[in-house]
């Protein structure tokens, strides 16, 4: 049952309008005056409106203007005991639906009512219709952010449509720079393979199904995706653009890759189970924030694992510093990693930003760090805790938002026990320690890296070699390697100088590695008369190189050769 309001400050009028519309079914509420009208429409709104012109004080427009401030949608018809066109004009112009004039007759009010009835219920329809569309609307946009996978929609001409909330994750584009622009314009931090999907879709209107691709993006290197384009129709099944659905799918790939063992982590080689497990703490440590220190003997490639980390992770587009904590005197390194401003010392003729603010953002690699002085370590200790340093000769606090990585092949507890190295910075930067191994304990590694070097000095220095003869093999695999994975790389830049052929021979070893083998091998025993099996023991333990066979044996190589054929030996005889 409608409910109307019927505000008049004549009872008469009052009683005429709740006879003539009680009569039709209709619940009528009437007021006096403009207070009372506010107070009833306080306590429940109406579904139509019919107000006198006057109202003492207040007039049927202040009404009218209440109403409609308050966002009620029913209709208001004025009541006037004097209409004029001026009247009735203002009315509309302030939002009334009708108005009528005294007396009032029952034709003519039960004709108006039914009509603002009609119109409030085709109102209330429309409302209700928009409200289910923005309902709707409003799931579909929920539904559109929740989904991790970036799904965009363009037009024919590639002109995007919309985007939601993941291709800012894994397209790296906020979605209102893409809306509105062609897709290939925007896409410029990667290497848009995923256009040739959308431009099939658009060309032969069908769709592009597990299109996988590796998005080679500057700030998601490792980035792979699998890609879904798909026709973009309308309700008349009018072809109309297309719908792109990327999908991240790095970490299946890892995955994938996880079953097969990884021979290479970014620059770092080796497939043992040392190197393994270095492998996934950097992934783990990849994007974290936290300090790292990387321990090992010199040579084992600190560094390597320290740029794996930045350049692996959510600051590889940022800087990359590094210092040689070692190779500064105390005074050099302090301004080196701090900066100094002008007149700060001698010879500081301008301000100088130092290493720390150079990598605001970034990373920065401290290399022994074991080797710094009490003072910087205070310094260094404040930077760890506070994010903030003070430049020589300045009092001013700068803050930054730096990684710190450092590396040492010291002993940095013991040289806490010794008092040389401050405990709380020691536990400040081991947060995570990544100990590398010396390569004597990853021998299964030195094929890898030795093929490693071998394409690495090819390319270099545009040679064809293949690689090393199997006697070099063994004493690669047999050396102390004190030098570790940078000795091992200088071996094999010394060989490459040296040999003009496709095989590294001992001849193109560095001769303390040659020294260090004749060193270490001892003869066997003598030859005697019926030594048949001791020079084919010595054979087989050399891998049947004579030369070799012959030093173990302790004999010349023409003695050797001789013994060979006045005994008949024959390779496929006695392997056969």
């Amino acid at each position: 049952m409608p409910r109307i309001l019927v505000i008049d400050d004549e009872e008469s009028i009052r009683f005429t309008f709740k006879s003539f519309l009680g009569k039709e079914q209709h619940e009528v509420v009437t007021a006096k005056d403009y207070d009372s009208a506010i107070e009833s429409i306080s306590s429940g709104a109406p579904d139509l409106i019919f107000a006198d012109i006057i109202l003492g004080g207040r007039t049927g427009i202040d009404l009218l203007r209440e109403v409609k401030n308050r966002g009620l949608g029913c209709p208001v018809i004025m009541i006037t005991g004097e209409p004029n066109v001026e009247t009735a004009a203002n009315s509309v112009r302030l939002g009334a639906f009708d108005y009528i004039s005294k007396p009032i007759h029952k034709e003519t009010l039960l004709r108006a009512t039914n009509m603002a009835l009609h119109h409030k219920a085709l109102v209330d329809e429309k409302d209700q219709i928009e409200a289910e569309k923005e309902k709707y609307r409003y799931n579909l946009e929920a539904i559109f952010k929740s989904v991790q996978d970036a799904i965009v929609t363009v037009d024919t001409e590639m002109q995007v449509i919309e985007a939601n909330e993941a291709t800012k994750t894994i397209c790296g584009v906020v979605p209102l720079e893409l809306v509105g622009k062609r897709f290939d314009g925007v896409m410029t931090r990667c290497d848009k393979s995923c256009h040739k999907a959308l431009e099939e879709t658009l060309k032969t209107k069908n769709a592009v199904r597990e299109y996988g691709i590796e998005c080679k993006h500057q700030n998601r290197p490792r980035q792979v995706v699998a890609l879904n384009s798909s026709p973009l129709m309308n309700r008349d099944n009018k072809f109309m653009g297309a719908v792109l659905v990327v999908r991240d799918v790095t970490r299946l790939a890892d995955l994938e890759r996880e079953l097969k063992e990884r021979h290479k982590f970014q620059n770092l080689v080796g497939k043992s189970k040392k190197m393994q497990e270095i492998y996934k703490l950097l992934e783990d440590l990849a994007d974290a924030e936290t300090t790292v220190l990387i321990t090992g003997a010199s040579g084992t490639g600190k560094e390597l694992v320290a740029e794996a980390l930045h350049y692996g992770g959510i600051r590889s587009d940022r800087t990359l510093v590094k210092v040689n904590c070692s190779a500064l005197a105390e005074s050099l390194l302090e301004s080196e990693l701090f900066g100094h401003v002008k007149g700060a010392f001698t010879g500081a003729v301008k301000d100088k930003a130092g290493r720390f603010q150079m990598a605001d953002g970034g990373t920065i690699l401290l290399d022994e760090i074991g080797d710094i002085s009490p003072r910087i370590q205070l310094k260094l200790l404040r930077v760890l805790e506070e994010k903030e340093f003070e430049r020589v000769g300045d009092s001013t606090p700068v803050k930054i938002d730096v990684r710190v990585i450092g590396t040492t092949n010291q002993d940095l507890k013991e040289k806490v026990g010794l008092g040389e190295f401050r405990q709380d910075l020691y536990y400040r930067l081991k947060v995570i320690e990544i100990p590398l191994p010396p390569l004597r304990e990853r021998r299964e590694d030195i094929p890898l890296l030795v093929d490693h070097f071998c394409n690495l000095f090819n390319k270099r220095d545009n040679k064809n070699i293949v690689g090393i003869s199997d006697e070099v093999r063994n004493i690669f695999m047999r050396y102390p390697w004190q030098g570790n994975v940078r000795e091992l790389e200088h071996a094999i830049e010394h060989a490459f100088i040296l040999c003009h052929g496709q095989t590294i021979t001992v001849d193109h070893l560095p001769a303390e590695i040659k020294d260090h083998t004749k060193d270490h091998e001892t003869p066997l025993k003598k030859i005697p008369a019926s030594g048949r099996d001791a020079i084919v023991e010595a054979l087989e333990k050399t891998a049947w190189n004579k030369a070799r066979a012959a030093r173990l044996l302790g004999v010349s190589r023409q003695t050797i050769y001789r013994k060979i054929q006045d005994f008949g030996i024959v390779v496929e005889d006695v392997r056969g």
